[in-house]
């Protein structure tokens, strides 16, 4: 489904992320439940509705690796290169935060942040109107399946966020996560983009 197809949700789409609102959206991945990664509220709801520990980071999408880079401690030439390579699509990178624009909830309480620039209108149009990163989780209840189609997406859920928008998945597979916030690099899930 193109964005075309999906154009009627965008000037609501941004409305509600706008206001602290809560939605759901396909990525290249899988369907993502976000909000902007600046509403501490909306943030705390997602955690709330999901049902995820709150030590447990969540990533964020990002429009383009100069956004990133608001966010992340100085790159290095090589982490730059993997976003180079790999962006957009299926990798999610985790290096050393701004710790004091990125609320605790979304580090997980830690240093790190997750980042990943999606290869899909859908959202990367929403992040380039809202001018933030906004959160990037699987569209799930905690430790319940990803979400791949529409039709995946628990009915439960549906009901409690602001917007779902529907559309298309094109890769099936959740996104590989790498982290360069150590040396060597470690893959921590292995999932569509396979490092070489």
């Amino acid at each position: 489904m193109s964005w075309e197809i999906n154009g009627k949700f965008l000037f609501q789409a941004v409305e509600i992320l706008n206001a602290g609102g809560i939605l759901i959206f396909p990525t290249d991945t899988a369907f993502g439940i976000g909000c902007r990664m600046d509403k501490k509220k909306a943030i705390e709801r997602i955690f709330k509705i999901r049902k995820r520990p709150k030590n447990q980071a969540v990533p964020v999408l990002v429009s383009s690796i100069e956004m990133a880079k608001k966010y992340l401690l100085p790159l290095p030439k090589e982490v730059e290169d993997l976003m180079k390579k790999y962006w957009p699509g299926a990798l999610t990178i985790v290096y050393p935060c701004q710790i004091k624009k990125v609320p605790f909830l979304v580090r997980g309480r830690g240093k790190t942040l997750g980042v990943r620039m999606p290869n899909h209108q859908v959202p990367l149009q929403l992040i380039k109107l809202v001018k933030v990163p906004i959160l990037g989780p699987s569209a799930n209840f905690h430790g319940q399946p990803t979400p791949y189609k529409f039709e995946d997406l628990d009915k439960n859920l549906l009901k409690l966020v602001d917007l779902v928008i529907p559309g298309q998945c094109q890769v099936g597979l959740v996104s590989t996560v790498i982290d360069c916030s150590q040396k060597p690099w470690k893959i921590i899930r292995k999932g569509a983009i396979k490092i070489c």
